[in-house]
């Protein structure tokens, strides 16, 4: 800890204020800062210096920023700066007031299922936004859900998470994240998918459910063999007041192959709701898979009851005769009615039938919403839209509503449904504006979409009216109409300041003088016979003046007159007198006219900066 509290006060990067240690870990510890040029706070998170020079820790590093930058979601952590350069590895991430969804269930023991529900609706939505990227976390576990006072979650740490067309990892690393917590097929070192996330989660809220894991055992590798080769309890068998529709779910996002689990975090999140409006519903019908055997695994396959007709013999000649009469009847009797038919079908094509409207709002749109919209009845158009308040693919609205009557001619006149999509939020990546004039950078700037604010700073190396930076950083992904700041050079400010008259002067009243203004330079002592012992006899600079701030002065100051002969500065006169000491004469300016010489070591020092 103290390695790390050493930190504590340091600014980094100009910007950064550490106030406190958050937290330590095995590979990073979490300060929070102050960021002094937005006015916020925020949680800087760094490589810790053990193991900064190791390059796989630094690659996880920078694969949880890249991830991250990638998103943008209520219920994932954002990333506002990374920095990776020299020893000094950190990731700046938005500050979340909460604590781990792990110490909350150890504090707390089995939580309610109207807790269990939520919290996992918000980590399905954060894998459903993540999944939709390309991106898949491989470790979903409590330790990595942030829960809020006001019961919102936040999902964190990408690190080991899988990006969008990566090179395949090495052996050793392909069975990561967490055993307690990991996929069967992420434990044998198998290819994943979104998939293995989900079973993640469905570990995570058999935790919740009951209090304890689906598998533990004495070491890590038997709990990931049991991972692959065991069935779990059933929750119900340790809880059993578990509502039998939330059973289903947990186990069937934990089957071992992954098609027979839920097939995607939109698919997993429609059960979770339909759930959470009936705590009490038990799924008894399953459409996902052609056998009937869903991922709850219920086989709702129904068996057709056979019949038999049995046969009596006859060895008359009339039965036959009357079988013959009959059939012929019959036949005369169904082509009646395949006539009638006909006649009424051509009569009733062109009747219209009335349909009620399906209601999608809030759907995510995708195959199973297209279902709902027979395509002999229904025409679908779609209108996608940016809309940062809807996650993506979520029908924000339709025409007609949903439940309205419409009257159609099936496979002729069709019923248009018009569905508004939410594409998410519109995001921009941010140029690299530095260099370039900061009048053109903000014209170009804001013809992407963002509302710019400019501000000078003092900089040096950079050329006056060039960019020095923006914040956000440049490559950061922000949403369409964020604002971006942007710093330019204002060059170096040059502070004059007028040289005060400090000669007569002791070196204290010089340096109060001064105020801070100037600097200190060379002092040296010579005689004089008109300035006393100790005061300014001269200064370099002449009084006046106008002189950059904190330049330097330099001063002579008296030793008083210069001793008769067969004496020597810091000597003995012939009347016995001490350096610096009294005379009965008096030695001090404005006393007798007989001086003592002064030793310049014992004058009063002028301070020095």
């Amino acid at each position: 800890m103290d390695m790390v509290e050493r930190y504590v006060g340091k600014l980094f990067d100009r910007r950064y204020q550490i106030n406190r240690v958050i937290g330590v870990g095995g590979m990073a510890v979490v300060f929070e800062a102050q960021d002094i040029v937005l006015n916020r706070k925020v949680a800087l998170k760094m490589l810790r210096d053990e193991i900064s020079g190791d390059e796989q820790a630094v690659r996880r590093f920078v694969n949880e920023s890249r991830a991250v930058s990638m998103l943008s979601h209520p219920n994932i952590v954002k990333i506002f700066d990374v920095s990776v350069r020299g020893n000094l590895k950190y990731i700046v991430m938005e500050r979340v007031e909460g604590i781990t969804l792990k110490s909350y269930m150890q504090k707390k023991g089995a939580l309610t299922t109207e807790e269990v529900l939520s919290y996992s609706e918000q980590v399905l939505r954060a894998l459903d936004h993540a999944h939709s990227k390309g991106i898949i976390h491989r470790d979903i576990k409590p330790q990595n859900i942030l829960l809020l006072k006001n019961g919102k979650v936040k999902v964190t740490d990408f690190g080991i998470a899988k990006l969008p067309n990566a090179e395949a990892a090495p052996m050793n690393e392909k069975a990561i994240g967490t055993v307690y917590y990991v996929s069967p097929e992420q434990a044998s070192g198998k290819e994943i998918d979104g998939r293995s996330d989900l079973y993640s989660v469905g570990v995570l809220m058999y935790e919740m459910a009951t209090g304890a894991l689906p598998f533990n055992a004495d070491t890590p590798g038997s709990v990931a063999l049991m991972q692959v080769t065991e069935q779990p309890k059933a929750p119900s068998e340790i809880k059993p007041d578990i509502p039998r529709g939330l059973e289903q779910i947990i186990l069937g996002a934990m089957e071992k192959n992954p098609d027979r689990r839920f097939q995607s975090a939109a698919q997993m999140l429609r059960y979770i709701e339909r759930l959470n409006s009936n705590p009490g519903y038990v799924f008894r019908t399953q459409k996902e898979t052609p056998d009937g055997q869903g991922p709850l695994g219920n086989n709702m396959k129904k068996k057709k009851k056979s019949s038999k007709r049995t046969r009596r013999q006859s060895h008359s000649m009339f039965p036959i005769i009357l079988g013959v009469s009959f059939a012929f009847g019959i036949v005369m009797i169904v082509s009646l009615i395949m006539g009638l038919d006909m006649v009424l079908k051509n009569q009733n094509a062109n009747t219209p039938t009335s349909v009620e409207v399906p209601g999608v709002v809030g759907s995510v749109y995708g195959p199973d919403v297209e279902k709902l919209f027979d395509s002999r009845i229904f025409k679908l158009e779609i209108e996608p839209v940016y809309d940062a308040g809807y996650p993506e693919n979520t029908v924000i609205e339709q025409e007609p509503a949903g439940g309205e009557m419409r009257k159609v001619l099936p496979n002729k006149q069709y019923c248009t449904v018009k569905l508004t999509v939410s594409r998410g939020a519109e995001t921009l990546r941010v140029p690299d504006y530095s260099m370039l004039e900061y009048r053109s950078v903000r014209i170009a700037a804001e013809k992407l979409g963002f509302q710019c604010v400019v501000e000078g700073i003092d900089n040096e190396m950079v050329p006056v009216g060039n960019v020095v930076y923006t914040n956000p950083a440049a490559g950061t992904q922000v949403e369409h109409g964020s604002t971006l700041t942007i710093y330019y050079s204002k060059g170096t400010t040059v502070m004059q300041v007028t040289v005060p008259k400090l000669t007569d002067l002791t070196p204290k009243e010089a340096y109060e003088r001064m105020n801070g203004e100037l600097r200190v330079g060379e002092v040296t002592y010579d005689y004089s016979e008109t300035v006393p012992a100790g005061y300014i006899l001269s200064q370099s600079l002449t009084s006046g003046v106008k002189v950059v701030k904190g330049s330097t002065v330099n001063f002579v100051i008296s030793l008083g007159p210069r001793p008769e002969t067969g004496q020597t500065p810091g000597g003995t006169d012939p009347g016995g007198t001490t350096p610096g000491g009294t005379t009965p004469g008096g030695t001090t300016p404005g006393g007798s006219d007989q001086q003592t010489p002064v030793n310049p070591e014992s004058l009063p020092p002028i301070r020095q900066e």
